[in-house]
């Protein structure tokens, strides 16, 4: 469960930024409003997965998965660039969740 929760997190906090970015610096209300509703979500899930998990592990995994979906948002809304440095850093990221939740 706490999986599903840390994920739901990631999930609300990139989507949130997404809505940031659009939200120009607060000058489009609706982005704005969407932002602080999504990064106030992450944060009840991101609370939800850390009940009986340790903070260091949860809160990079939620930072992980956020790192890597915020990677492929910006490349899916905004036609940011892939390239083969960016791809082998999330790379790093994702495997560095990986073996923090196998310690």
């Amino acid at each position: 469960m706490p999986l599903i929760f840390a994920s739901l997190a990631a999930l609300s906090f990139t989507a949130g930024g997404v809505f940031m970015k659009r939200a120009d610096g607060w000058r489009d209300p609706t982005a704005t409003a969407a932002f602080l509703l999504l990064f106030c979500a992450g944060a009840v899930f991101q609370s939800h997965a850390m009940r009986g998990v340790e903070l260091g592990i949860t809160y990079c995994l939620v930072l992980g998965l956020e790192a890597a979906l915020a990677f492929a948002f910006g490349m899916f809304f905004f036609n940011e660039a892939l390239t083969p440095l960016k791809a082998a850093s999330v790379l790093l990221i994702v495997s560095g969740i990986a073996l923090l939740r196998a310690g």
